[in-house]
């Protein structure tokens, strides 16, 4: 996407706020980025999460086999997402399985404006950050909550808390 666009590693890196030695590092193969390094550099693109992992199988219908799917970890690997779709095409809907370790905080970064983010708690017990504001979202609650702002996941308990995330990206013009 960056050779497409014509843009070099300095103009991304500086887009993004991830260095140009890690950005090379991670087109070479050489290095895994993180959670939000990848939401770092989706956002300088401005193109879902999900663009920037994409592999294109055309199918009618796909079944997802948990064992191979790509999960990935926040950098002290306290936090996972699992998608839960394929990875063909940019989208403007994805969806997620969450999962955060006990006593741990994940910070997000704001998403691109218009994003919505509809979570549901299956285990565990989550404290929210939306913001400005706080929310508690116990097993079967859910939360829907604009997402171009700062946001936080956290786990005050002593179990994993899971969760799954639809996420939602307003329509693009064009």
């Amino acid at each position: 996407m960056r050779a497409k666009r014509r843009w070099s590693l300095e103009r991304l890196a500086q887009a993004s706020g991830v260095s140009r030695a890690m950005l090379g590092q991670i087109e070479l193969h050489q290095s895994t980025p993180t959670i939000n390094v990848l939401w770092k550099v989706a956002r300088a693109l401005d193109v879902p999460f999900s663009a920037l992992i994409a592999e294109r199988q055309p199918e009618r219908a796909r079944v997802l086999s948990a064992h191979s799917a790509k999960i990935l970890t926040s950098k002290d690997r306290t936090f996972s997402s699992r998608a839960l779709f394929p990875f063909d095409e940019p989208r403007t809907v994805e969806f997620y399985e969450l999962r955060l370790a006990p006593q741990a905080t994940e910070q997000a970064d704001p998403h691109p404006p218009g994003t919505m983010e509809n979570l549901i708690v299956t285990s565990g017990s989550l404290e929210m950050h939306v913001g400005d504001a706080t929310y508690t979202v116990e097993t079967g609650d859910a939360i829907l909550f604009q997402a171009d702002v700062p946001h936080a996941y956290r786990n005050r308990g002593k179990t994993d808390v899971v969760m799954y995330l639809v996420m939602t990206y307003a329509e693009r013009a064009g």
